[in-house]
């Protein structure tokens, strides 16, 4: 990350549904179109990203997003979710394409072990599911990250997610 470049994260609220929704909706398609096809990615931005279903996960499911910024511009999102006693899942980690080879993943894969920290006494785990064909898995491996199992997941309307889950101790 240059020194030119301010990085900011704010804890997002029920306000942001509509922010959130737009980021996912210019970032998420473009890191799954070799992977997914169209017609499993439209089902999966309703599920995971239509406003109401944000909201959803946050005020039901315990998911805290965040939003980071540089300069000022919405730049990635990520959010946490507690699983276990001991177990949180770091259950999106997004970088807008304008943005992405700045060092803004590490940040925010940074700020959400710092936030799991800051909520979490004492030893725990973080996992996070990525697809078995992204090349993200390197970039999490990176971070510290390694495979601790795998499975396919159904998501409904026939559709899977064929996942590892990876793990960090923290």
């Amino acid at each position: 990350m240059s020194n030119s470049n301010h990085l900011s994260l704010r804890q997002a609220d029920i306000n942001d549904c509509s922010l959130i929704n737009q980021m996912a909706t210019v970032v998420f398609p473009l890191t799954y179109q070799e992977i997914l096809t169209p017609e499993q990615t439209a089902y999966m931005m309703e599920w995971m990203y239509a406003p109401t279903n944000i909201a959803k996960q946050m005020i039901e499911e315990s998911q805290t997003y965040f939003i980071a910024y540089c300069d000022g511009a919405p730049c990635g999102y990520l959010s946490v979710q507690p699983e276990e006693k001991d177990l949180y899942h770091l259950q999106k980690i997004y970088v807008m394409p304008d943005f992405q080879g700045k060092g803004i993943g590490k940040y925010l894969f940074e700020q959400a072990l710092n936030y799991i920290r800051s909520v979490h006494t004492g030893p725990c785990k973080m996992h996070l599911n990525v697809n078995r064909h992204n090349k993200a898995k390197d970039f999490y491996e990176r971070m510290g990250m390694h495979v601790h199992s795998q499975g396919d997941f159904d998501i409904g309307n026939g559709y899977y997610m064929n996942d590892f889950i990876m793990e960090i101790d923290l």
